[in-house]
């Protein structure tokens, strides 16, 4: 038996099919290529801990130079501040953990940062900041491409940023971008006209945070900018190689899964189904990459089964078989699993918690 053979054997009586392993020369060498990048940009490194959900991850990241985390949930948030992390940005409107006292609860614990688009937005966080007793640092979120979120034009965000600093319980932090890969003169003008016309009314952003994995190739260009987020570097994916972010080799998360079916000549089954791989395709032609098998195609996915087709492989899989998954979106695998084990070669080192999965509010 082969040491890779030997080492799935190793996984599958340990904690079975399918599951989540974690690469650990290549997690701790994608923490240091990002943080290398923003240390050389002139800017700080705030981690978006969406992918990997985990407070111990995090931690490997501060410790690597980062200077706080960028959260999607106030629940995320919560693991990070229970984690020892006190920098943390949560990069969405808080309506629902708002209105439920979850903000006002955190807040009252540790001074947050969040952002808005919206008046509605601004007066939730308002009456979150009176009841915790503490002012809310708040970064106006502005769309210069991706279409989501962000008000999209520089009238609107000074409207925001001056609403928000005439606010007794609130304080205008800054800015927050996330532009588009090939869109990055638009960002550019637009954060010079807003720029502009705060430094008028001596308004000036503390912070001017740009994000994404594909715009590590853009970090540090935007003027004035002072930090970035990117989240999936952490570990990468079929979706950022794809991009051009990142390689193969690059990609540090891989699901471990058997082959439970061979019942048809070209056609096989995994014990890895929805549930475990993302139902992103993400342009991708099949639910994500087998390592051992790389001309199969991952074809369907039912709940519990992945569908094999495998009228391209000269040599063909067989039931009992562990193959390796690299996921085509990554955060939204982790998502799935409970723990992640992590390894460094053909060694299992420790099985941590994915603390914050499955945190909607």
């Amino acid at each position: 038996m082969s040491e890779i053979e030997s080492f799935k054997f190793d996984i599958i009586k340990n904690f079975g099919t399918p599951c989540a392993v974690v690469d650990l020369n290549v997690l701790e060498a994608n923490i240091t290529r990002v943080q290398k990048l923003c240390n050389k940009a002139g800017v700080s490194n705030r981690p978006h801990i969406k992918t990997h959900k985990s407070g111990e991850i995090a931690r490997m990241q501060i410790n690597a130079g980062a200077s706080g985390v960028t959260c999607q949930k106030l629940g995320e948030a919560e693991v990070m501040a229970n984690a020892g992390i006190k920098d943390i940005l949560i990069a969405t409107n808080l309506l629902g953990a708002a209105a439920s006292g979850a903000l006002a609860a955190l807040q009252s614990r540790i001074s947050l940062k969040v952002c808005a688009d919206n008046t509605y937005s601004i007066k939730a966080y308002s009456d979150a900041a009176r009841d915790a007793g503490r002012v809310l640092d708040v970064l106006v979120e502005c769309d210069t491409g991706q279409k989501r979120a962000g008000v999209e034009t520089p009238e609107e965000a000074f409207r925001l940023a001056k609403l928000i600093e005439d606010d007794n319980y609130l304080n205008f932090k800054g800015l927050l971008y996330y532009p588009t890969k090939d869109n990055w003169n638009d960002a550019e003008l637009f954060n010079a006209k807003l720029v502009q016309r705060l430094s008028r009314i001596n308004l000036i952003p503390e912070i001017v945070s740009t994000g994404g994995t594909p715009n590590l190739q853009n970090v540090g260009k935007l003027s004035g900018s002072t930090e970035h987020r990117a989240g999936t570097c952490v570990f990468n994916d079929l979706m950022m190689v794809k991009d051009g972010s990142s390689s193969i080799n690059d990609c540090a998360l891989s699901v471990y899964t058997s082959v439970v079916s061979r019942a048809g000549k070209d056609r096989g089954i995994l014990d890895a189904g929805s549930k475990t791989l993302t139902s992103d395709l993400g342009g991708l032609n099949g639910y994500g990459l087998i390592i051992e098998y790389p001309d199969a195609i991952i074809c369907k996915l039912a709940e519990e089964h992945g569908f094999l087709n495998l009228k391209k492989c000269a040599v063909q899989p067989e039931v009992g078989e562990i193959v390796r998954v690299i996921p085509n979106h990554v955060c939204v695998v982790v998502n799935m699993f409970n723990e992640l084990v992590l390894v460094r070669g053909s060694k299992i080192i420790d099985v941590i918690k994915v603390e914050a999965r499955g945190l909607l509010v």
